[in-house]
Formats: C-alpha cells, sequence, structure tokens
C-alpha cells in the first residue's frame, strides 16, 4: 500500500492543497483557490486603509475545491491511486487572524445577524487598525508584565491577538459582546474538520497562542487576568472562554469526520494535525534545522530557524517570539520577518514602472531585470528603506513608512527596482545580525517561495548581502508540504524526520557570494543602519548630512 498526506496552505489571496506520496516524496496534485470575496480575497475599508478582514466562507469553499482537485490530479497520474490511503490532512494559515465565533463556534460573519459586518469577519494577519492597542499593550506589559514581552521581541505588535480583540471591543463593541470566543484562523479549520468547532473542544496551536497571544507554559498559559483588567475588564472575562492549553502541530486535533470525508472524497475517522502558521510549517517543509534559516520570500517574508530546547537561548530583542515547539518539537522556534517584500515590488510596477518597460506586469518585471544585467552593486546612487508596511523586525513598528534616497534627473525606474531588492536584503540582514548577537548562529539560508524560484537578480543580491549561501527549496508549496507532513506525522504512523527525509529536497542552483559584491554591499549596509537608526529608533544621535555624498562617491566609484 502506498501512503499518502494532504497539506492545506491558507494564504492571504488564496489557498492551495499539496498531496504527497509519503514514501517517495512525489508530489502528485495541487490545486489553488483564489477567495472571491473583497478585492483578491480581502475585505477593506475605503475610509481606513489600516482595514484587512477575510470572509470565512472561502475558507470552506476552498478546502472542498482544493482537496477534490487534488484528488483527481493524483487520479490522472497514477492508475492505481486511492484516495482511501490518504492518512493524514495538515493545515496552514496566516496569523495572527483571530475569529470571533459564538458558543457553537460558528464564525459570527455566518450568521444572519452579522453577515454584513465588517468586524464580525475574520481579522486578517495584515490588519493594522489596532496599533493603538497595540502600544497599550507594549506600555501596560511593561510596566506590570515585562516577561510577557520578552518572549515575543519587547514589542507587542497591531498584527497580534490580543491587539485585534483589544480592538474589536473598542471599535465594535456589539460584535465583541456576541462573540463566545474567539480562534485563530489555524486552529478553526481542524476543529471543523473534526466536528470541535466549540471553543472548549478544539485544540489550540502552540505556535499560533506562544508567537502572538503571550502564550507560555512559565506563567500559566495565557495573560493573567489581573493583566488583561488592567487592560479591559471585558478581555479578562474572556479569558476563561478561551483556552488553557496549547498543542505543537505534532499532535492529532482530532478524526476527519464523516460529513466532510464525504463532501472531500477522502476516508473518515484519518488524523487531522493541529494548525500552525504557514511560515512555521513552510519552515518544516523546507528542512529547517539548527543554524539554518529558512525565508519564506511572498508578499511579506517570514524567516524561522530553530535551536534545540537543551541549548541555553536568551530572549531576543525585536523577533516575533521564541516558543517552545511551534516549529518542530523538541526546538524553540524563533520568528522573524519583514512586513512587505514582494507587496514593495509589486506596488512600484504597478503604480511607477512606465510602459516603456512593457505592457503587463510580467514584461515589466522582465524588462527591469534584463536592464539590470551588469549593473553593479553601488552604481545607481539610491537607498532605499523597506516599510512601506510597516516594519515587523526588528522595530516591531506599523508606523513606519518607506523611504527611496538618492534619486537625479537621470535615475531610471530598473535602478530603483534594484534598490527596492537591496533594502529588502538588508532588512534581512539586520535580522540575522540580531539573531547571532544574541548566540543563534545562522550558516545557511534555504529559500522558498515564488520570488526565491524565479528572481535569479535577487536571489543573487540576497546572497551577496547576507554573505552566506543560499539555497532554494524544490518545492514549490513547501508550507503545504509542512503541513502535509505534520498531518501524516500526527497520526503516530511515521515521524517528521522519516517523512522530511523523503521529502524536503533543494534545487540543484545555489547562489553564494561574490567576493568584490559583498564589500561593496558592507558600505552600503552602514549606510542603510544610518537611516534604520536615525528613522526607527528614538535613541539614535548622529549626523544624516554625509549620507547623499557617500551614495555618490561609491556610485561614481562603481560606474568607473
Amino acid at each position: 500500500m502506498s501512503r499518502y498526506a494532504i497539506g492545506l496552505d491558507y494564504g492571504t489571496n488564496s489557498c492551495r492543497s499539496l498531496l504527497v506520496d509519503l514514501d517517495t516524496g512525489e508530489e502528485l496534485g495541487s490545486v489553488v483557490f483564489p477567495y472571491p470575496s473583497g478585492k483578491l480575497g480581502i475585505l477593506t475599508d475605503p475610509a481606513d486603509p489600516n482595514v484587512a478582514r477575510q470572509n470565512p466562507q472561502d475558507y470552506l469553499d476552498g478546502m472542498v475545491t482544493i482537496i477534490r482537485g487534488a484528488l483527481e490530479q493524483a487520479a490522472e497520474k497514477r492508475s492505481d491511486f486511492d484516495a482511501a490511503e490518504v492518512i493524514g490532512i495538515g493545515v496552514d494559515t496566516t496569523g495572527s487572524t483571530p475569529i470571533p465565533v459564538n458558543g457553537e463556534g460558528t464564525p459570527l460573519a455566518l450568521t444572519p445577524e452579522f453577515a454584513d459586518n465588517l468586524d464580525a469577519h475574520v481579522w486578517l494577519w495584515k490588519d493594522h487598525t489596532a496599533y493603538e492597542e497595540a502600544a497599550q499593550i507594549t506600555a501596560l506589559a511593561s510596566e506590570m508584565r515585562p516577561e510577557y514581552l520578552a518572549k515575543c521581541g519587547g514589542t507587542y505588535s497591531s498584527e497580534w491577538w490580543w491587539s485585534k480583540i483589544l480592538r474589536c471591543r473598542n471599535a465594535a463593541p456589539e460584535v465583541f459582546a456576541a462573540a463566545e470566543s474567539w480562534i485563530e484562523h489555524c486552529d478553526w479549520l481542524p476543529a471543523v474538520l473534526t466536528g470541535n468547532e466549540k471553543p472548549a473542544l478544539a485544540k489550540r496551536s502552540v505556535c499560533a497562542a506562544g508567537h502572538k497571544a503571550m502564550y507560555a507554559k512559565a506563567w500559566g498559559g495565557l495573560p493573567d487576568k489581573e493583566f488583561l483588567s488592567a487592560l479591559d475588564p471585558a478581555l479578562a472575562d474572556l479569558r476563561d472562554r478561551l483556552y488553557d492549553e496549547a498543542f505543537s502541530s505534532d499532535v492529532s486535533a482530532g478524526n476527519l469526520t464523516a460529513e466532510w470525508a464525504e463532501k472531500l472524497g477522502l476516508k473518515a475517522g484519518i488524523t487531522v494535525a493541529v494548525g500552525a502558521f504557514d511560515a512555521h510549517m513552510g519552515a518544516v517543509g523546507s528542512g529547517v534545522k539548527a543554524g539554518i534559516l529558512v525565508k519564506i520570500l511572498g508578499t511579506s517574508t517570514c524567516d524561522i530557524t530553530v535551536l534545540p530546547v537543551d541549548r541555553d537561548l536568551a530572549d531576543v530583542p525585536g523577533v516575533c517570539g521564541v516558543v517552545d515547539g511551534s516549529v518542530l518539537p523538541g526546538h524553540y522556534g524563533v520568528e522573524a520577518g519583514q512586513s512587505a517584500v514582494g507587496d514593495i515590488f509589486l506596488w512600484f510596477v504597478n503604480h511607477l514602472v512606465p510602459d516603456s518597460y512593457g505592457a503587463t506586469q510580467d514584461e515589466k518585471f522582465i524588462e527591469m531585470e534584463k536592464r539590470l544585467k551588469g549593473s553593479k552593486p553601488g552604481s545607481t546612487g539610491l537607498m532605499a528603506l523597506d516599510w512601506n508596511n510597516g516594519n515587523r523586525t526588528i522595530l516591531t513598528d506599523v508606523r513606519l513608512s518607506g523611504m527611496i534616497l538618492g534619486q537625479t534627473l537621470h535615475t531610471e525606474a530598473h535602478e530603483i527596482y534594484r534598490a527596492l531588492i537591496e533594502a529588502t536584503a538588508f532588512g534581512a540582514l539586520t535580522i540575522i545580525n540580531r539573531m547571532e548577537e544574541y548566540g543563534i548562529a545562522i550558516e545557511e539560508v534555504v529559500n522558498t517561495g515564488g520570488l526565491a524560484a524565479k528572481n535569479a537578480t535577487l536571489m543573487q543580491i540576497y546572497a551577496d548581502i547576507l554573505n552566506r549561501p543560499l539555497k532554494v527549496a524544490a518545492s514549490d508549496q513547501t508550507c503545504a508540504l509542512g503541513a502535509a507532513i505534520f498531518g501524516a506525522a500526527s497520526g503516530g504512523s511515521v515521524t517528521i524526520a522519516e517523512v522530511q527525509e523523503k521529502c524536503c529536497r533543494m534545487r540543484e542552483l545555489e547562489y553564494h557570494p561574490i567576493a568584490e559584491n559583498v564589500a561593496v554591499y558592507k558600505e552600503l549596509y552602514e549606510i542603510y543602519k544610518t537611516l534604520h537608526d536615525a528613522f526607527g529608533t528614538s535613541e539614535w544621535s548622529g549626523q544624516l548630512g554625509p549620507i547623499m555624498k557617500d551614495l555618490i562617491e561609491i556610485r561614481q566609484r562603481q560606474r568607473a
């Protein structure tokens, strides 16, 4: 008999499936379902650009489409394929993406009373309406419970669990009052599939709880009621209707119900793993281990590494959390990332690149990359800050914005594009430097996502700036692959390591630093770091005056 598993990857604009043969690593089926609601699957508010919500019905409709589609593809590839040999399902989602639910675990947005209420829908990770609440939580925790902040980088984010729930309490009290509980997207879908929707029954992810909800066994789980009451007494009351324990994804969330088995074309009773966030499962699908940083390069990035729990690890300020079991059991999971990478390039090409570069988005990217061939680091005379959607790590400040410095009347679009790529790479280096400063060695970087597979110019720039070899995961769906690995392992018949050995592979092409480029980028990084600290921190004091002339000097030298 063959053994298969299915991974479900719920992203920002779509969801996708991956059906994998656990014994050979062959990927037999993968289907994408773009969310139909809103714009590119996101419900927005023209009056407030910080709003980003989703329709939970899109998640359910998508699940049927992507699983049945993957099963059909597998049957076309293998005449002897049998869906009854699928042994597990894993689910990853964006996060923190909390959902207000009633006592039955039904999202309020799926009830007649709240169907048209934007605040009753899913609060997507990139919703930044809670920036004031995040600052309030940070200030109170600094005073009352500094240990809470120490485990999540020192600053609580508007992208995270408690900020969004407190924002709902303040801005939509009728929704907050109607919500019996709240549940992360990555916890809700496994609960639905296993018939454990009621809030008290759903197994919660330690990945979501630890990185976004200030959960830790050291202080008894979620933040205590005294602290929550100081924020708002209603949050202390809500705590009793949330959860006391959270689990890693090698644990089963339950078994697939007969109802969902029929809808999906699978065998009832197979195991469904506890969910987790996309990047963390993507790291597992990329073969993460100590010394390796996995970068999921997409519209934003998430950087994941691990360290065995028997190693001493200090709290790391500015990262998105250090959590036992959030990536691999028996390891601390360390998360960081950037709020915009691919999004910056898309903004630039859609709004500022002239039609002389091409008629379509793809043509413009191809033409810019063509014109960059042969150009040298520093030859543009430009420097950018990669904060077009705020800064996730290491400053944790959504109220920062992007910048492009050094433009002249001769600056061309492809030169700005290079500066934007370099800025995102400098941001990535800043994250690595912070990790290493606190004892987390990063020897090589494994990349995954569309940018890593398609953009050779970007990858070489990253290799030069990070001054480390870059590998690219062979699978185009590493998040879904990681989910499938956990789906299989949660049933107990295989281990994570066994499946990784068969399924996690690298592409042949690697990117290695070019010595002369590394030297120039070290100069340029000092300029980036000056701008980073000057605009991003209150402690900085210094002179910005020389920067423009320093950029011109480097430009002239590189062009000569």
